[in-house]
């Protein structure tokens, strides 16, 4: 058995941290390790699929990022979970429409790895974020601030100071965060 063959099979064995440990040496077989990888991704078992995505998240190629987008649409909420973190070390603009279909999940980690994976591509994605704020989706609405402020856009000002008005904490937080990083300062008091 070669070297790839037993670390796939330690991936896939049930240990957690053997496969942890096996997930983050299959990355430095690249390219050759992708097609089995691929290959468990698909697999019936959501256990097999999410140690695949773990370990294609630390491959960086085309295959490993059209793998976590396709898996972000996972039955399983666990599997979709990695897919969206995976994302997050591997961002890819490609992503955007999911990673915002999945900021409206029920499902609160979800949501937030969505953001953190939107967050991590950027500039590119904040005109998509902008568009999301104006969803009627309360969750939706305040992972694409929480992004938006973090991403720090100045494209992103003028909705960041809209939210400033509504009646919630947490996207006023979000709101005023972004602004003081973008420098643009202010001093919000509620007549």
């Amino acid at each position: 058995m070669s070297e790839l063959e037993a670390l796939l099979q330690q991936l896939i064995g049930g240990e957690d941290e053997n496969a942890e440990k096996a997930a983050l040496a299959l990355a430095k077989f690249g390219e050759q390790a992708l097609a089995p990888l691929l290959e468990l991704a698909n697999s019936a078992d959501s256990d097999q699929r999410w140690w695949a995505l773990r370990a294609l998240a630390q491959i960086p190629s085309p295959q490993s990022k059209a793998a976590l987008i396709e898996a972000l649409r996972d039955p399983e909420i666990n599997v979709r979970q990695c897919a969206a973190l995976g994302l997050r070390h591997q961002p890819t603009f490609d992503a955007v429409p999911t990673l915002l279909e999945a900021l409206a999940s029920s499902d609160k980690l979800l949501s937030r790895l969505a953001a953190d994976a939107l967050i991590a591509i950027g500039h590119q994605a904040v005109p998509d974020l902008i568009l999301a704020v104006k969803n009627s989706n309360p969750t939706v609405r305040l992972e694409a601030v929480r992004a938006l402020a973090l991403i720090g856009d100045p494209r992103a000002i003028p909705v960041l100071y809209s939210v400033l008005s509504e009646d919630s904490t947490f996207m006023e937080y979000w709101a005023t965060e972004g602004l003081d990083r973008m420098g643009v300062g202010i001093t919000y008091i509620q007549p």
